[in-house]
């Protein structure tokens, strides 16, 4: 009985302080999701340094619910495993307003667990168009994503005409929501459909230079990063437009930025150019892969043995 007294106490009085304890994003208990990184049997071989999370650069991005369905399990057994490498998980569509809000919740809280930030992905672009730019609804939008617990508005225009000063409007509009801005530029018209090659020909695409000076403005405007579409220059393209990643990465600054990269191929082409530590989105199904070839564990016959970080000073 005294026993069975005892651990109702120390029950009680556990409950008591963690109530006390002010709660955050990145207060949130994340050890048991990621010991499983630091404990491996495997430590005692050399592995390139990557930095920790809440880290700056080497962000990884991930796709959630679109082309497969994530479930909160899923996740979460993903993360379990992985999540020392995931820095970000994003929706894509719009996916996330089909689900019910339950289940919506514990999706973003699974990936706050793990310390993990969670995407909206470019949906804006449906709501400027279905409201004709109504600021109320863009409003009601960025209100909503806030509640439901989202931490980055991703603000796209793939499909749209939209003056830059009104997408840097949105810019800040977004941050004084309090979500994290981050615009998507590139230099396809029409982008972000997975349209044909010959349908994105036809439409054209803009100088290089076009999307440097949008995403200088939106980073002053507050953007948290710029995230580079891949359409147009690695993607539903014939020829790799590599001056315009050279072109992109000269001219802005490397911890703002992050580049579509959902095909092996692609990913290493970024490691190999900018190093372990570049900025990507990917598919979820590719995490290990890239884990690897950051770390510079494994990859192919090009990039075996060759992608290399120097650890901090101690």
């Amino acid at each position: 009985m005294r026993l069975i007294m005892s651990a109702k106490s120390v029950l009680r009085s556990s409950l008591a302080f963690n109530l006390r304890r002010p709660f955050s994003y990145y207060s949130r208990p994340t050890l048991a999701a990621n010991a499983g990184v630091h404990t491996s049997a495997y430590n005692f071989l050399p592995s390139n340094y990557l930095p920790p999370k809440q880290r700056k650069h080497g962000l990884t991005e991930i796709r959630g619910p679109y082309y497969y369905p994530v479930t909160q399990t899923y996740l979460d057994e993903l993360l379990s495993d992985w999540g020392e490498f995931v820095d970000g998980v994003k929706f894509a569509g719009g996916a996330f307003s089909l689900m019910p809000r339950d289940r919506l919740q514990g999706l973003i809280e699974t990936a706050h667990k793990h310390d993990t930030y969670v995407s909206t992905g470019g949906f804006i672009e449906k709501v400027l168009s279905s409201s004709n730019g109504n600021r109320d609804v863009i409003q009601k939008y960025l209100e909503t994503c806030k509640n439901m617990g989202f931490d980055v508005l991703e603000l796209s225009s793939g499909f749209l005409s939209i003056p830059t000063e009104d997408w840097a409007d949105l810019v800040e509009m977004a941050s004084k929501a309090g979500l994290k801005p981050k615009p998507e530029v590139g230099i396809q018209w029409g982008a972000g459909g997975d349209a044909s090659i010959a349908e994105l020909e036809s439409a054209g695409t803009r100088d290089p230079k076009w999307l440097i000076d949008r995403a200088n403005t939106f980073l002053d405007a507050g953007a948290y990063m710029i995230m580079i579409e891949s359409e147009g220059i690695t993607e539903n393209v014939r020829n790799w437009r590599t001056d315009v990643i050279s072109a992109v990465t000269s001219a802005l600054p490397k911890d703002k930025i992050m580049f579509e990269a959902a095909d092996p191929e692609v990913f290493a082409y970024h490691i190999q150019n900018q190093g372990a530590n570049a900025n990507l989105f990917i598919d979820h199904s590719q995490i290990v892969q890239l884990a690897c070839l950051r770390k510079g564990i494994w990859g192919t016959g090009s990039t075996f043995g060759k992608i290399v970080t120097v650890s901090p000073s101690q």
